[in-house]
């Protein structure tokens, strides 16, 4: 079973013997690293689900600045909600930060999905509860937290990405400088939570 087979059957509760008829509503496509998915500008067309390598999405401030707003690594969904379902131009940019193979997900993939399975329905309003959750918890830890507790967090929600994605980005995505990431990760060595 593909990724995308095993995260239906496992996330939706989509029968085993059923889960390859979802296959007619994506396609798979090989990314190469540094290659757009969406840019600033453009209207969403898919939901992407990575089922090799590793994705981005960031924005880029009127002074340049990038901020990344999510990773997505193996089994991880990621889109522009807003420009998906409400047909606007995106803020953002999803690119490639590894050589990626990528599913594109038609716009009505989920909704043909709960049409077929009408138990799913159930799973899919708690998907959609949870990620409500974690942008709510991202907002606050923004907000509210040290670079150190955000970084702690980090590190739980990516626990594979510390060796595959370059500090620079780590920083992006904490809201912190490069050179204030390097004296977290320092402090927390001192303190035996991590060795560099």
């Amino acid at each position: 079973m593909s990724n995308i087979q095993n995260y239906l059957a496992k996330v939706f509760e989509v029968p085993a013997e059923k889960v390859s008829l979802c296959s007619i509503q994506y396609e798979s496509r090989k990314v190469n690293k540094h290659e757009f998915l969406l840019q600033e500008g453009d209207v969403c067309k898919n939901t992407f689900f990575v089922e090799k390598g590793l994705l981005r999405m960031y924005s880029i401030d009127k002074n340049g600045k990038e901020h990344v707003i999510q990773f997505a690594p193996e089994n991880w969904l990621i889109g522009d909600r807003s420009s998906l379902y409400f047909n606007e131009k995106s803020s953002y940019f999803i690119e490639a930060v590894e050589d990626s193979e990528i599913l594109f997900l038609n716009p009505d993939f989920f909704s043909n999905l709960l049409e077929e399975f009408p138990k799913s329905i159930e799973k899919n309003d708690l998907i959609i509860q949870k990620h409500v959750k974690s942008l709510q918890d991202r907002i606050n830890s923004l907000l509210g937290e040290t670079a150190e507790e955000r970084y702690m967090k980090f590190t739980k929600m990516y626990p594979d990405l510390l060796m595959r994605v370059p500090q620079w980005m780590i920083a992006s995505y904490l809201g912190i400088t490069p050179e204030s990431l390097s004296r977290v990760r320092k402090e927390l060595a001192r303190k035996n939570f991590i060795t560099d």
